[in-house]
């Protein structure tokens, strides 16, 4: 039975479709945004179509999905002086960038934990109406935390289970995706440690069960132990970062079906400029005292087989806006094949933010989020990251950055 005519077709690739140990030769065929075909090249394609490129056996490979970024920061050594200072309009169109940024750097789809005054939710609609090149975005808008907690710069303070509850509903009112709580401490707020548990498991409860009431996924801020424990008995979804975590702690996980997010770029990029970046040295000693913790934390939680997913806390000090890769190599650098970092920034990440069906694969019916490669990420990640290597992303069959051009049949180079 003959194929029918298609919108894009994507010939002559070289394929990782996000699961397969191995790439394969063959083409795509993309109908209205979505893939309609994957075949091997022993199949021919379809003799229409109405743009074709030959890849020219380049890599094909689904769009990179970052499940931790921050686009109100702006990763220079004091990022929440620069989201706290900015006026709305200011602070959306520093952020418009950080987007655009981000997704001429592979990444397709992200995930905003924390932004001030819901400027997220306005970017997201903007980018989804197609007036702003970004990443589809999904957003938690502001941040759940205790009175004077980590965050407490742009979350929202809240105290006891009642105040919480009525947190997560302002949230969902203004039409955040995810709603993300502060369980403990963390790197980049003075006088708060990692390991310190702040919002409690009674809190997190009363929060996670009205975001899962309205159909939300919620995520946890964790660097410690306990806090890990607290946040998993209260029903969450994924551990942001993680640390010290235990046989115990993981068991919960694996019950509960909790990912981890390990974001091991945000402090790997704080010990790498110290406080000759300008980093205050508060910054710089948590990172160091924390790093080895949430390196076993990883290590752990990868043999015990919970699910991990790529996130980057971009926008965290030094931890720069399109240079996603970064957190691909720290978890190569980890103990992560090529292969297994490439799955954390795809199917698994995916599945954590609810498109196991329709993202982070090469498959039919998947969107058409799409990256051409000259190289091989499955052997050497780094080629990601290389400008002149990354030859084009489409986002749902659209060529959205890169150095391909359109012919009236075809695309090519």
């Amino acid at each position: 039975m003959g194929i029918k005519r298609m919108d894009l077709l994507l010939d002559n690739a070289l394929i990782f479709d996000g699961r397969s140990p191995s790439l394969f030769s063959g083409w795509i065929g993309v109908e209205q945004g979505t893939i309609a075909a994957v075949e091997h090249r022993t199949t021919p394609p379809p003799a229409q179509a109405a743009r074709r490129l030959d890849l020219q056996q380049r890599v094909l490979m689904p769009g990179l999905i970052d499940t931790h970024v921050h686009l109100g920061l702006d990763a220079s050594p004091n990022p929440v002086g620069f989201i706290t200072s900015l006026t709305p309009a200011e602070l959306a169109l520093r952020m418009a960038a950080h987007a655009a940024a981000t997704l001429a750097a592979g990444v397709t789809t992200l995930r905003d934990l924390g932004c001030r005054g819901h400027v997220d939710l306005a970017l997201r609609q903007v980018v989804q109406e197609g007036l702003l090149p970004g990443p589809r975005i999904l957003c938690a808008g502001e941040m759940i935390c205790m009175t004077g907690g980590h965050g407490w710069q742009f979350g929202l303070e809240v105290d006891g289970q009642d105040q919480v509850r009525r947190g997560v509903r302002r949230q969902l009112k203004a039409g955040a995706d995810v709603i993300k709580f502060m369980a403990t401490g963390g790197v980049c707020t003075k006088g708060v440690e990692p390991g310190q548990t702040q919002l409690t498991r009674e809190e997190m409860a009363a929060g996670i069960e009205t975001a899962h009431l309205a159909g939300r996924k919620t995520a946890a801020h964790a660097q410690s132990l306990q806090g890990t424990k607290n946040a998993v008995a209260a029903g969450i979804d994924s551990i942001e970062h993680g640390a010290d975590l235990d046989p115990a702690a993981l068991e919960a996980m694996l019950k509960n079906d909790v990912f981890l997010v390990p974001t091991l770029a945000a402090g790997a990029s704080m010990i790498a400029g110290g406080t000759a970046s300008g980093l205050e040295d508060f910054m710089v000693a948590k990172s160091q005292a924390h790093r080895s913790a949430r390196l076993e934390g990883l290590a752990k939680a990868k043999a015990a087989g919970v699910k991990i997913a790529m996130g980057t806390d971009a926008g965290t000090p030094l931890n720069r806006h399109g240079h996603n890769v970064h957190e691909l190599l720290e978890l190569n650098q980890a103990g992560f094949t090529p292969l297994e970092a490439l799955q954390a920034a795809t199917v698994h990440a995916a599945e954590l933010l609810g498109f196991k069906d329709c993202l982070g694969r090469i498959a039919p019916g998947c969107l058409a989020d799409l990256l051409i490669v000259d190289g091989d990420p499955t052997l050497d990640l780094q080629v990601l990251g290389v400008q002149d290597r990354l030859l084009a992303v489409y986002q749902s069959g659209q060529l959205r950055s890169g150095r391909w051009f359109q012919t009236p049949g075809s695309d090519g180079l």
